[in-house]
């Protein structure tokens, strides 16, 4: 399994990079490459492409309805439904996400039925207790704090550098500190964890976001073996974030960046 940046920023997109999404790749038994995405965010379908043909993803797989996790699902729908695709496809695209994400969609296609993902892409609800397969993936979706319905994603597939071994990626989306967090990181080889706060500034309410600090800690207790810094705020340096993660854990820690493959 490989996971592949393709946004990493929060709230907005950056000069640097889109919003918050990432692709998860792996090999079935027979060698044939699955495509999973984790969100699509304001800006990303650009960058995605240059990844692979987003005709050719498997699932689709969204952790809340905030814009800067889904703003380009609607355009998404736009390009599967009119342009050439390199992968045909028989069946509408399978997406999963929370309670309220059709109505969400809708109202960012404005109701507009040449527009709408209708017909392009299948929808289904998180639940917790109910993992999702996608080919190779296993999929656990975990509630975590934030002011809408929100879920962490827990992954598990086949290893890419252990052949024969699974491995877990836990994607956090959008959280503060809460149970979901604890268990999306226990015993995750990666932990893909927002750190969108530094601590001790005026923008760190509580019940929205992680800090470097709380991102690093929240690795700790669950002994994940690695963590990713994702979710960066423009208004924030990411030194310092990643200075907070260092400081409580010592493990290997990196700041996402667009592009950024990390293979598990």
């Amino acid at each position: 399994m490989r996971l592949v940046v393709v946004g990493c920023a929060g709230s907005f997109p950056s000069p640097e990079s889109a919003a918050s999404s990432y692709l998860l790749q792996a090999e079935d038994a027979d060698g044939r490459t699955w495509n999973l995405l984790m969100d699509l965010g304001n800006g990303a379908l650009g960058p995605l492409q240059t990844h692979l043909d987003p005709s050719c993803l498997d699932a689709v797989a969204i952790s809340h309805t905030h814009a800067d996790h889904v703003a380009d699902i609607p355009v998404l729908g736009v390009m599967l439904r009119y342009a050439p695709t390199g992968c045909p496809r028989t069946q509408p695209l399978p997406m999963y996400g929370p309670d309220g994400l059709a109505e969400r969609l809708s109202q960012l296609t404005g109701h507009d039925p040449a527009t709408d993902t209708g017909g392009q892409v299948a929808l289904g609800t998180w639940r917790e207790g109910e993992p999702v397969t996608v080919g190779p993936f296993t999929i656990e979706p975990i509630a975590v704090e934030h002011p809408v319905p929100a879920f962490g994603l827990r992954v598990t597939g086949p290893s890419s550098v252990r052949p024969g071994e699974s491995v877990t990626l836990s994607y956090t989306g959008d959280t503060d500190e809460c149970p979901g967090l604890d268990r999306l990181a226990a015993d995750a080889d990666l932990l893909l964890c927002e750190a969108a706060y530094l601590e001790g500034t005026p923008h760190t309410p509580r019940g929205i976001h992680l800090t470097g600090a709380r991102a690093g800690r929240a690795a700790v207790r669950g002994r994940s073996r690695s963590l990713v810094l994702t979710h960066l705020v423009a208004w924030n340096d990411p030194a310092a974030t990643l200075a907070e993660a260092v400081a409580e854990y010592d493990g290997p820690v990196q700041v996402a960046r667009p592009g950024l493959t990390v293979e598990l």
